[in-house]
């Protein structure tokens, strides 16, 4: 072990229990306090962090996984993939400072932000971060100028039309401007040392990260040609987090393998590397939240609910947490996070058209609607489950409330 992490840091499950138990035994606590105040927290199984590493791998074992700490920077997490060796992405000088302060050397650190202030440039030249993005003439003058002694790393555009989530609309050098871009770096005594692209989040087509090892390939020749020693090839991230995507993560991997082998094969001397934010982290993270409001509202309209002999209504409930906060992922992904009741209902009980509210006074804080629960009560739970991946450190930056308490688990076996 390298020692980031240590048994002090998480709670030991043992076989047969698991972290949904803990949770519950969580929850019972936090509703027993006397302070009036019951907070949404979250449990974090560290061991399902471990497994996805393993799995990772070996499904792509030619690949070097760095962590995009902007998806989730809780210690708990940093400290663990440090502790599996991980390297770790940054995109600003905050991003840096945490990993640094759990004693990640720079050398296991990218500054992969093509859009840095000079400011920050100026503190990744001070602490040693030597590997830097670019996709711009001003840029890599920025950093010519602030950290002459960088490396850098040209990000290219992908075709991203059909993700969820864009990026090439913002980052990404265009083919027909790299050689362009290479040339500068060599006129301003810059090192060129390899390719980046990112795909965008939730791609259906695997074979988008094939097409862009392709242009990679094509960009690697051309920065040799001009004199630049090229050994980085940097896939980016877009991997899904959870079972179920739309595409699995073993389907992506052995598109990229063959990629790879037809492109950079084994023993070209080339570093591959990815990284990956939702894969390791949505699937480990469980939400409890509690209800701090409802409202019922009588409909006009009939409803299942009058067919059965029931008032037709439907329940307002709002919870301590909303989109502008843990659940960001409703307006960034176009999440719909389905809630899993704390307390199970009999099958007898009615069921009712229901919308859960984040805190906000505003009409966009909706967390979910179209909902049939039960009758919920002020003070009663709701888990929600693969909820890692933005949402732990994203708050404080969408104006949202203080950040939630992480009850970090481990099971033996993981450990």
């Amino acid at each position: 072990m390298a020692g980031y992490l240590s048994e002090s840091d998480f709670v030991m499950v043992e076989e047969g229990f698991s972290t949904r138990d803990l949770l519950e035994e969580l929850t019972l606590g936090a509703s027993q306090a006397t302070t009036g105040e019951v907070a949404a927290f979250f449990v974090a199984d560290l061991g399902a962090i471990v497994r996805k590493h393993f799995g990772f791998l070996k499904c792509l074992p030619r690949v070097r996984p760095f962590y995009a700490v902007k998806c989730n920077s809780s210690p708990g997490v940093l400290k663990a993939l440090a502790e599996l060796g991980l390297g770790f992405s940054c995109a600003n000088k905050a991003e840096m400072e945490l990993v640094q302060q759990i004693g990640v050397p720079a050398s296991k650190i990218i500054y992969a932000n093509p859009c840095k202030q000079i400011a920050q440039i100026k503190y990744a030249a001070k602490h040693g971060v030597r590997l830097l993005s670019f996709d711009n003439e001003m840029e890599l003058a920025k950093v010519a100028k602030s950290h002459p002694g960088a490396r850098m790393v040209l990000c290219i555009a992908t075709d991203d039309s059909h993700s969820l989530s864009r990026l090439s609309m913002k980052f990404g050098a265009s083919l027909k401007s790299c050689r362009h871009l290479l040339e500068n770096a060599k006129k301003s005594h810059m090192e060129v040392v390899g390719v980046s692209f990112h795909i965008g989040s939730g791609c259906p087509d695997p074979q988008a990260f094939a097409q862009s090892i392709a242009d990679a390939r094509l960009v690697f020749e051309m920065g040799v040609e001009l004199g630049h020693r090229m050994y980085i090839l940097d896939l980016g991230g877009g991997f899904p987090g959870v079972e179920g995507a739309k595409v699995r993560f073993e389907e992506i991997a052995s598109v990229i393998n063959s990629a790879l082998d037809l492109y950079f094969p084994e023993g070209c001397g080339v570093d591959i590397l990815a990284e990956l934010g939702r894969y390791y982290v949505t699937s480990a993270f469980t939400l409890a939240v509690n209800i701090i409001a409802k409202k019922e509202v009588l409909l006009d309209q009939p409803s299942r609910e009058e067919e059965n002999g029931f008032t037709p209504k439907t329940i307002v409930y709002h919870l301590e947490e909303g989109v502008y906060g843990i659940f960001s992922s409703v307006l960034f992904d176009n999440a719909c996070p389905t809630p899993i009741l704390q307390k199970k209902p009999s099958t007898e009980q009615p069921l009712y058209s229901s919308s859960l509210w984040g805190p906000a006074v505003d009409g966009y804080d909706c967390v979910a609607e179209g909902l049939w629960l039960p009758q919920l009560h002020v003070g009663d739970w709701l888990v929600f489950e693969n909820m890692g991946a933005y949402t732990v450190g994203v708050g404080s930056l969408l104006g949202g409330t203080q950040a939630c308490r992480v009850t970090y688990a481990m099971s033996r076996v993981a450990w």
